[in-house]
């Protein structure tokens, strides 16, 4: 491994979104001696945040430690950061990449905290990184877990993943995010822990068109069981861990994202379970619903990989106008029966 000093004078944050901005916010309150610098797409979210400490749009009255900075600049952002962490959309990150490359630290390690697929090619964000900067597995990894931005700025306590095939390398990234409210966990499982995160919500958007058609727990219990079969056999199918689907960046993010009202993809379920078009679910949206964006690509990549994945399946149809929100528990429910410890 690279000689990495301990404590970086600075590490960079790329995307200034709720979980850009909390993610910085935690490395800062971990390590006030560390200037945090952060990546705001528009030039007003990087004045209020260095003028007033906020982040008024994605974390509300939040106030961000003194040693969060940020810049509309990528360059002024990334100049000798020896850690790059990106919080973008992950259909616009191919693209970024592209035009950050040159401005990167040759030897930076990249983390996605991003949980989305690529459309058109079903490459993970992981993926996506290494073709696109041209780094090896050891210089790319990724944060996942039961990760609502809202309630971890709050300084409420949570759990998280850092995957990275290299060991030294996920426990220097996991040392540097260790706060008092926030606690890292590393697993060589890079696939399965990205994967997780990628499924997770569009069975958070199923459960959240139950809750939209007034349907009960028994119901919303049923798909995320069901939803974490299909996505352990779509990890599996890609080589993951079966370990990963009973930890954090597995059931722990599932159970979070399909619960809570926090999360976008399960907010962006209930308004279409209430008879919302997907339009006006995107309009009523301030922030990206991953699993809208992801669910094709999630189900093409199934369907290369002969995986059965019927939730997926149901939700892209809504998605696609394919059919009603009103057929999809029928559609699910008229399925063959099988034993339930069927792997496929």
């Amino acid at each position: 491994m690279t000689e990495r000093p301990d404590l970086p004078a600075t590490i960079a944050v790329l995307g200034a979104g709720s979980w850009g901005t909390t993610f910085a916010k935690v490395v800062a309150d971990a390590h006030p001696e560390v200037q945090v610098r952060l990546w705001a797409r528009r030039p007003e979210v990087a004045e209020e945040i260095n003028t007033h400490h906020r982040n008024a749009k994605y974390l509300k009255d939040i106030v961000l430690p003194g040693n969060v900075v940020a810049s509309a600049d990528v360059a002024d952002v990334v100049v000798d950061a020896p850690l790059v962490v990106l919080a973008v959309p992950a259909q616009t990150l191919r693209p970024q990449l592209a035009s950050w490359k040159p401005l990167l630290d040759p030897e930076a390690v990249v983390v996605s905290l991003m949980k989305g697929l690529e459309r058109g090619s079903d490459a993970r964000m992981s993926e996506v990184i290494k073709e696109e900067l041209g780094l090896s597995d050891d210089r790319v990894a990724v944060i996942s877990g039961p990760n609502l931005a809202m309630e971890i700025a709050r300084k409420e306590p949570t759990a998280s993943v850092v995957a990275c095939t290299d060991e030294d390398v996920a426990q220097w990234i996991a040392r540097l995010c260790t706060a008092a409210y926030f606690r890292p966990y590393t697993n060589p499982d890079v696939t399965g822990v990205e994967i997780g995160g990628i499924v997770k919500n569009v069975i958070a958007l199923c459960v959240g068109i139950c809750d939209g058609k007034g349907m009960g727990d028994n119901t919303k219990a049923t798909v995320i069981t069901r939803g974490l079969a299909e996505t352990t056999r779509l990890t599996l199918a890609l080589g993951g861990d079966v370990q990963t689907m009973a930890g954090l960046a597995g059931l722990g993010d599932l159970v979070a994202t399909c619960s809570s009202p926090l999360s976008r993809n399960h907010t962006a379920g209930r308004l279409l379970g209430e008879g919302l078009t997907l339009d006006e679910v995107s309009e009523q949206m301030t922030q990206t619903a991953e699993g809208i964006k992801s669910g094709r690509a999630v189900l093409d990549l199934a369907t290369k990989l002969g995986v059965d994945m019927p939730i997926t399946e149901a939700v892209v149809a809504v998605l696609e106008g394919e059919i009603a929100v009103e057929e999809l528990a029928p559609r699910l429910l008229a399925r063959e029966l099988k034993s339930e410890g069927e792997l496929q």
